[in-house]
């Protein structure tokens, strides 16, 4: 048999037959896995493209190794290394057998998330059909284990993908193996009148096509096969015995034009009489997910009932195609937008074996569920979590109070910072103490603790559960430490309780504690009433403009194109407020309203003042000298510079002066930024370093 299926996949490109040689060198090796050349000959059958053939080749368990891996990039190209690595990650999922339905959906979702190319997907629908066709060698436990993951994972991935063949074989072949005894029951009792049923179907097919050309309708009728498993199914959710299934023996009718799918109706109920209840109107009555037929049953010919569906040539391409409309309509679940456009590719894909168009094959790259993620807990169980989503949201997404008492966590066995981006497949364990104590870090979104709502939602509410004193202090000292951060030993209460809109400093403090104003509300708040003290002049560093022309940055309010530019004695940047000064021929000066010249300025000269705005400009950046204080230790520099690095931060210039008497360092970072959230969020996370003490800025 392999020596058949070689000899058949040879006639392809070198590239397919240096394939077939690799996996008949490997022959000799022992293994319960279906032979890839046996894959290869399936998919070859359904027309797919010769790479995807090529990768089912290459993804034989007996040539999988890293250096085999090393020979595929060299012999082939990266693609279909990627492909093979990416197929490789999906033989080795295995469904729990206590999965119920919401986690054989979430599985389903998973698979098809962890590849960028729906191809993986179709071979490994492809091998798990070969599997089933040789099971019957295996044990009995290991059938029944592979049929029902086949049934509730596999098969509706196949009908999702709209891959009619695999999925019946699929379904008929984990039912036999599922449910041998019914198997056998449906099967004998098709068998029995499988003759007479292939010749009533005949005489119903002539009739209906002679009835149809005597109207002058052009149409095309066939027969539709229906599968045991299927006809299980029906019996089953309808209650129904063997006999009195409609749709055991049944009739497609495909014309032209929608007038003649009614006219096609008018004339079959008319020869027969039809069955009330059995009939259906998809078309007048278009179902949600798009599909469209007509569906009716009547007592044919000897007074036998025998289903018909009636559609034009689009309905049915737009059906068999799949675009979502089968797989909804069998599954009854959400159509997603971006699913649509993956089944029509893989359909397509199918019908176009030799297409070299790179485009085409760029447009089989899924999106498949782009913006979730699906991981795994320690017992097997998957999470949905949004995509970017931490260990914490994951905590969060186990229960609320493993959330609460989440201190750490591990990924893939390895502990991880509680701030690392999930990805898919990952296995995530929480480690936890035996007290909540939630951190208002974990709220701030500037340190990308946390993406999901409902985790934001459960830490707001646990810091509003905490007693009202203790709520207080915690306020308090959350207060405190955002003041001494930017550096203000006086400040002015009374501005912070109208800013914050509060009655005295304990709501103030309570409010904090609880979470009501957020960590970034009250760094932002902050910020903006202790301007002067702590948001020192940045100086901006313009775009190269000709000799007399005005700050790009700056609009003047009521004036067009009049010189102007920023003061040396505290040259602000975008979000502080500012004004401008008239200076004899020089232009309008930018000011801070809280710049020393501009409050010390004399009565006589305020009349020039002048209103001035911030202008949009986003390709603009400012010059910052950002100081450090920490304890020194060894890869702080590195460190840091990891964080600009991530935040898309230039920098400048680099200071380090350490002191081995005192342990300290101190550092000058010279960097480029584009506003004050850009800075406030490299501040927050330089600070949640370990051994920094202190980060603010200076003057340059």
């Amino acid at each position: 048999m392999l020596i058949a299926n070689s000899a058949h996949l040879n006639q392809g490109s070198a590239l397919l037959e240096k394939a077939c040689q690799h996996v008949w060198d490997a022959q000799d090796v022992d293994s319960d896995m279906p032979s890839s050349l046996d894959v290869a000959i399936l998919l070859s059958q359904l027309s797919a493209d010769e790479t995807t053939i090529i990768v089912c080749l290459l993804s034989d368990i007996r040539l999988r190794s890293t250096a085999f891996h090393k020979v595929i990039q060299h012999e082939f190209s990266v693609e279909v290394l990627h492909m093979v690595q990416s197929l490789e990650k999906l033989h080795l999922f295995k469904a729990s057998q206590s999965d119920g339905h919401e986690q054989s959906e979430r599985l389903r979702r998973m698979l098809l998330a962890m590849v960028d190319d729906v191809r993986v997907v179709l071979i490994k629908l492809a091998y798990r059909v070969q599997r089933l066709r040789e099971l019957s060698k295996a044990d009995e436990e290991t059938q029944k284990r592979i049929a029902s993951e086949s049934l509730e994972i596999f098969s509706p991935i196949a009908n999702r993908l709209g891959i009619g063949q695999l999925k019946w074989e699929l379904e008929d072949l984990s039912f036999r193996y599922l449910q041998p005894e019914t198997y056998k029951r449906i099967a004998k009792m098709l068998e029995e009148k499988r003759g007479g049923r292939e010749t009533y179907i005949k005489q119903v097919v002539t009739e209906i096509d002679t009835l149809l050309k005597s109207s002058e309708i052009d149409a095309r009728v066939n027969g539709r096969p229906k599968h045991i498993y299927s006809i299980w199914s029906k019996m089953t959710h309808k209650d129904k015995q063997f006999s009195e299934l409609f749709d055991v023996q049944a009739i497609r009718v495909t014309v032209t034009t929608i007038a003649e799918c009614y006219t096609a109706l008018g004339l079959i109920h008319g020869r027969w009489h039809h069955i009330p209840k059995e009939f259906d109107d998809y078309i007048a009555n278009t179902k949600p997910n798009g599909y469209q037929s007509l569906h009716t049953a009547v007592y044919g010919p000897e007074g036998k009932p025998v289903e018909i569906q009636i559609r034009t040539k689009a309905m049915h391409e737009f059906a068999e195609f799949g675009v979502a409309a089968h797989w909804r309509y069998k599954e009854r679940t959400k159509q997603d937008a971006v699913l649509e456009k993956t089944i029509h590719s893989i359909r397509k894909l199918l019908e176009t074996p030799e297409s070299d168009d790179e485009e085409f094959l760029d447009s089989f790259k899924t999106e498949l569920f782009s913006d979730r993620v699906f991981v795994l807990s320690p017992d097997g169980k998957i999470i949905d979590l949004p995509q970017g989503a931490t260990p914490l949201d994951f905590a969060y997404g186990i229960h609320t109070e493993v959330g609460h008492k989440c201190r750490g966590a591990k990924v893939n066995g390895h502990i991880v910072p509680l701030t690392t981006q999930l990805q898919n497949g990952m296995q995530v364990e929480i480690l936890t103490t035996n007290q909540a104590a939630p951190s208002r870090d974990w709220l701030n979104p500037n340190l990308g603790y946390i993406t999901s709502n409902r985790a934001r939602a459960k830490i707001k509410a646990w810091f509003r559960q905490q007693n009202y004193e203790q709520n207080v202090i915690d306020g308090k000292t959350a207060v405190d430490r955002e003041l001494k951060r930017i550096h203000i030993s006086n400040p002015d209460t009374n501005k912070a309780l109208t800013h914050f809109k509060v009655n005295s400093e304990k709501e103030w403090y309570a409010k904090v504690g609880r979470g009501d104003i957020t960590s970034a509300q009250l760094t932002q708040g902050l910020n903006q009433i202790y301007a002067t003290e702590s948001l020192k002049a940045l100086p901006y560093k313009p775009k190269p403009k000709k000799r007399g022309g005005s700050d790009p940055a700056i609009n003047v309010c009521g004036v067009g194109n009049l010189l102007s530019y920023m003061a040396n004695c505290c040259r602000p940047v975008p979000g502080d407020e500012i004004i401008g000064f008239i200076t004899q021929g020089h232009g309008v000066s930018v000011h801070r309203p809280d710049c020393i010249n501009i409050l010390n300025l004399e009565h006589d000269k305020q009349k020039r003042l002048i209103a001035v705005a911030w202008a949009e400009h986003d390709d603009q950046t400012f010059e910052i000298n950002l100081a450090i204080q920490a304890i020194d230790r060894t890869g702080l520099l590195k460190d840091m510079t990891s964080i600009l690095s991530d935040l898309k931060v230039n920098v400048l210039s680099v200071q380090t002066l350490s002191n081995r008497d005192t342990q300290m360092a101190d550092m000058q970072i010279m960097m480029e930024i584009k506003d004050l959230e850009q800075l406030q969020k490299v501040t927050d996370k330089i600070m949640q370093l370990p051994n920094v003490l202190k980060v603010y800025r200076q003057n340059s």
